[in-house]
């Protein structure tokens, strides 16, 4: 999460980026949630997906690891708000 740049109150649209190991493809079970890989809250879906993209990339030979982006800003603010 270096170099992220200060943003105001109004730009900032948190999202959180984490994975880890599931148990079956087809469900979003995690094979051990002591091993969840929190890479970090970001400031804007661009940076949230730029930090997906690396960590997905740098887990390719493990077809079981699985990485997501939570819209952290949809679940602060669920009635309003943009939904980027």
């Amino acid at each position: 999460m270096a170099n992220l740049q200060k943003t105001t109150e109004s730009e900032q649209l948190l999202h959180l980026v984490f994975g880890g190991e599931l148990v079956d493809l087809d469900k979003v079970t995690f094979n051990d949630l002591g091993k969840l890989d929190i890479v970090g809250i970001f400031p804007n879906y661009a940076t949230a997906q730029a930090a997906w993209k690396s960590k997905a990339q740098s887990t390719v030979d493990n077809a079981q690891m699985r990485y997501f982006i939570v819209h952290l800003h949809r679940l602060l603010e669920p009635q309003g708000g943009a939904h980027s």
